[in-house]
């Protein structure tokens, strides 16, 4: 799937937002509870990050131009940083709201009413998340998995809410409302926190995962014959492309053709490996010394 196609999850997800944001406010309005409130302020936190998601996806769609030869796919992971960004905003206001009203507790209206809008606000983030994390592991999508774990996030932290204020209408504690709501802004700061790691290590030119890396070097060991050695083999993701560059070491007595067939044949073996990935070869004599000089990523003898 192209990665302009993509842009329909990120919609989905603004659509989602916005209903759910509107029958969580009304949940809130209903019964007066600060837990509904936080619920509300975070599907406004999904609103604006989706908005950003979609921003972004639609930059890193665009092709490779002069001023970006690799392509823009990096600018997916700003929009990953900015909603868990968001997120800890969010935290901060809950926690505020929630201390609040932990010293001037008050008691809740409408609880069924409000229990029911607030369900029916879950299944609608459910459905939205399931879809929007299916569609951003398959295309390798940093900002559409973010955004779907944050509703997620989003759906448990509503299932969190709803029983919170149960408990209260049960109980008549109704302390109980603000616990809950300080509860939801640790949960969803543990949230951000994963999120912008995963974005800070993407913006850092992390390696592939490991299991990637040893389809690699399988592929690599199945060539290691008549002499061939490989060095420097460095792996990288950028947003959704990959990234594989490798020196490839041949006797000195070797034809340039028979060499360039070789590297051909490697990269079509890495490729179908791991498809999509970028592939570098360079190619090197294992008789001249200089060709063992270039192992790190600088190199020191001229």
């Amino acid at each position: 799937m192209p990665r302009t196609s993509l842009v329909r999850f990120a919609w989905l997800s603004i659509a989602a937002a916005v209903v759910t944001m509107a029958l969580k406010s009304a949940a809130y309005v209903l019964t007066g509870s600060v837990g509904f409130m936080s619920d509300a302020i975070e599907s406004l936190v999904n609103l604006v990050g989706a908005v950003m998601a979609l921003s972004m996806l639609t930059v890193a769609s665009r092709p490779a131009d002069e001023g970006h030869r690799y392509g823009h796919g990096k600018a997916e992971y700003f929009s990953s940083f900015f909603e868990g960004s968001l997120i800890f905003a969010a935290a901060v206001g809950i926690g505020i709201a929630a201390v609040e009203r932990l010293f001037q507790p008050r008691p809740l209206e409408q609880i069924g009413l409000g229990m029911a809008v607030s369900a029916a606000a879950s299944v609608i983030n459910l459905a939205a998340a399931l879809i929007i994390l299916r569609a951003g592991r398959r295309h390798q999508s940093i900002s559409l998995e973010a955004n779907a774990k944050h509703l997620l996030t989003d759906v448990w932290t509503s299932a969190g809410v709803i029983g919170g204020v149960g408990a209260v209408a049960l109980t008549g504690w109704h302390v109980l409302d603000p616990v809950v709501a300080l509860a939801v802004a640790a949960n969803i700061v543990a949230t951000g926190v994963g999120i912008v790691r995963s974005s800070v290590s993407g913006l850092m030119d992390s390696a592939l995962p490991e299991a990637d890396e040893r389809r690699v070097q399988a592929v690599l060991d199945r060539h290691a014959t008549d002499g061939v050695q490989f060095h420097a083999l460095r792996t990288r993701q950028a947003g959704a492309r990959r990234f594989v560059s490798v020196h490839v070491l041949v006797p000195g007595q070797w034809t340039v053709q028979r060499g360039h067939h070789l590297l051909e044949r490697i990269e079509a073996d890495v490729r179908q490996a791991l498809p999509g990935v970028t592939v570098f070869t360079h190619l090197e004599s294992l008789d001249d010394p200089a060709s063992w000089d270039d192992v790190a990523l600088d190199r020191d003898k001229f």
